[in-house]
């Protein structure tokens, strides 16, 4: 006859005295400079031989897809530059919320100007009579 360790009510084994729960500090996501970035950039760039820009990766630790984002952040100029936190210019703010209220409310114009069209042809369809309004100004 074997004997069967103790169970809890979920149908696990309790923690044992030995194998004590250890917690893991959270993993923090690493932040690279933009001089440093400009660095292993400029090292990429600088590898001619098969494998070259791989050892440089695997030395300072690094992915792929660093290279790849940081390509494009000094193509578009953006390498260094802070895009967290407000805008510079305070208007800046009211421009974007302006172009959305702008945006949606194109939208809903849209969508009133069909119901309207529909409800004209529903109205020649049953033979109603359709008031005829003068065209708004699209400008």
């Amino acid at each position: 006859m074997t004997q069967s360790s103790p169970k809890s009510a979920n149908g696990t084994a309790p923690p044992t005295v030995s194998g004590a729960t250890e917690v893991v500090p959270k993993a923090k996501r690493r932040t690279f400079s933009a001089a440093y970035k400009r660095q292993i950039l400029q090292a990429a760039d600088a590898c001619h031989q098969p494998g070259q820009v791989g050892a440089l990766l695997r030395r300072e630790g690094l992915y792929s897809s660093h290279l790849t984002s940081w390509r494009r952040q000094r193509d578009r100029g953006e390498l260094g530059t802070q895009k967290r936190g407000k805008p510079a210019d305070p208007q800046a703010k009211e421009v974007a919320r302006l172009q959305r209220q702008n945006e949606r409310l194109q939208a809903q114009l849209s969508q009133a100007e069909t119901i309207i069209e529909v409800q004209k042809k529903l109205c020649t369809l049953f033979g109603l009579p359709v008031a005829e309004t003068p065209p708004a100004d699209k400008g």
